[in-house]
């Protein structure tokens, strides 16, 4: 759904899904409810994808710090 561009506009709310639009306020209200709910999965998805990056580069970062201090150890043969 853009909801950014519907605002603008003042248009009704569109539903675009899997290549077709929808008026959504015509659409029944458990149909609604749906589209809410994967409106916040895909936010919930977003954060923790966001989550996972933030993870990744602290992570490197700490990859990075072992490797400086492990280069005046001497490994096992």
């Amino acid at each position: 759904m853009d909801s950014a561009s519907q605002a603008a506009s003042n248009q009704p709310p569109v539903l675009t899904f899997e290549g077709k639009r929808y008026d959504l306020n015509s659409l029944p209200d458990d149909m609604k409810e749906l589209v809410r709910g994967m409106q916040v999965a895909d936010a919930q998805l977003r954060m923790h994808e966001d989550t996972l990056k933030v993870l990744a580069v602290g992570r490197q970062a700490m990859a990075s710090q072992l490797n400086d201090k492990l280069q005046s150890i001497t490994p096992l043969p």
